[in-house]
């Protein structure tokens, strides 16, 4: 006890291991947080491989919408741990990039339909931004460091 105290006069702070918030790379809510990158990255994948464009796998193909949900169902339990940034950086990737979309289709409808011949360069930024966002996340968790958000 007086060897912390004298640690807190000399400005270091206790070391004290909260469980919680130690960066571990295993158990339940790490696994079901690479489980939501997967999906997230899924639907990346089938935009870029398939038929579908990446911004529209991405907000409207299931794999992200249920991991979205997942984040919304498993967000109370990451509170107060590191695994909460990761959280919180999943879902305004989503949500920011309903945003946008959202702000593209506004601009056409606002144009009168001539907005589609320049509309393809704001979304093909919005889906490099996608992609930008996972991985960098998905590296970010596999290295045990938290996201800012």
């Amino acid at each position: 006890m007086a060897s912390e105290r004298a640690r807190e006069v000399e400005g270091e702070a206790p070391r004290v291991i909260d469980e919680m918030n130690a960066n571990q790379t295993s158990g339940p809510l790490f696994g079901w947080t690479q489980a939501i990158y997967a999906l997230h990255a899924l639907s990346l994948l089938t935009g870029i491989l398939g038929a579908a464009t990446i911004v529209g796998a991405f907000l409207i193909g299931w794999p992200s919408l249920i991991a979205v949900i997942l984040n919304y169902v498993k967000r109370s339990e990451v509170r107060g741990t590191w695994l909460e940034s990761h959280f919180r950086w999943q879902i305004r990737t989503f949500w920011y990039g309903l945003l946008w979309v959202a702000l593209c289709i506004l601009f056409v409808v606002l144009t009168l339909g001539l907005g589609l011949f320049v509309v393809w360069v704001p979304l093909g930024l919005v889906s490099l931004w996608f992609v930008y966002r996972i991985l960098r996340g998905w590296l970010a968790l596999q290295d045990g460091r938290t996201m800012y958000a």
